[in-house]
């Protein structure tokens, strides 16, 4: 038993260690999509997941690497003077558009685990001389960030990238304030991936594989004990053929695609 833990642990921490290899690469690339980075979801350059932020109040171009898979502000219903943290955040950009909301007397705390993201938010935040946005390296299992002091928790198509999700949820319950909410767009699963994805580290990295089913989802926000959970927003998503066959046989592909299962991102929301 001892050693079945310590082999769990053990691929955590390497599944961990390479989203953030892949992710800082990113940065040092200067890629435009994390997808296009794993040669996972991408067709013809384009990530399959990502929104299109350009018409948000806040957007800022340079802090919009094409990383997420929802629109969180968009639900998150942001108030003047709020403080907002965002998991997972990035060159900044679901921060930048949650400063819009939360205005000059509201506060936003990115926090990230990949040293170079970190760096390239800051730079896009002192490029601007935005004073009420910070940017803190940190575990989302393990927040760098007080008890009860956050208003609303905000994050786009990350935890479905680390493997201890309940850790994760009990770590945003704790950071709130008593009435607060969180609104976080994630990738989820409906059935089960066919083994030879669920394997794939650049399917992990690509947001995909390390996503477990919505019920599941659902059920580890509940046993952190929040309350008012909603779905806002669900929306399939559909990889390209000659992706998938990077992973599958023809055979395989055709059974996924006509079984029952899928990939989807959605949109969710809780409250303290």
């Amino acid at each position: 038993m001892e050693k079945y833990i310590i082999g769990m642990m053990d691929k955590s921490y390497l599944l961990k260690e390479a989203v953030k290899q892949k992710y800082g690469e990113i940065v040092l690339l200067n890629k435009d999509a994390s997808c296009c980075a794993s040669s996972c979801c991408c067709n013809g350059g384009d990530a399959v997941m990502s929104e299109d932020y350009s018409n948000m109040d806040g957007y800022v171009a340079d802090a919009d690497l094409g990383l997420g898979c929802g629109l969180p502000t968009q639900f998150a219903n942001i108030q003047k003077g709020d403080t907002v943290l965002d998991l997972g955040s990035g060159a900044g950009n679901d921060c930048f558009v949650a400063r819009a909301e939360a205005g000059e007397l509201g506060k936003v705390i990115g926090v990230d685990f990949t040293p170079a993201m970190v760096i390239k938010a800051r730079d896009n935040a002192a490029k601007r001389g935005f004073k009420n946005v910070e940017f803190r390296e940190g575990d989302i299992e393990n927040l760098p960030v007080e008890d009860n002091s956050v208003d609303v928790v905000i994050s786009n198509c990350v935890l479905n990238l680390l493997p201890a999700k309940d850790k994760i949820f009990h770590e945003i319950y704790r950071v709130l304030k008593p009435g607060g909410h969180f609104c976080i767009s994630d990738i989820v699963l409906q059935g089960e991936l066919p083994k030879e994805l669920s394997r794939a580290v650049e399917m992990y990295v690509g947001c995909v594989s390390g996503a477990i089913l919505q019920e599941e989802y659902i059920a580890e926000i509940s046993k952190a004990r929040f309350q008012e959970i909603e779905v806002n927003r669900r929306k399939k998503v559909d990889i390209p053929d000659e992706i998938l066959l990077e992973y599958l046989d023809k055979d395989s592909l055709r059974a996924f695609k006509s079984g029952g299962s899928g990939i989807f991102s959605i949109t969710v929301s809780a409250k303290k």
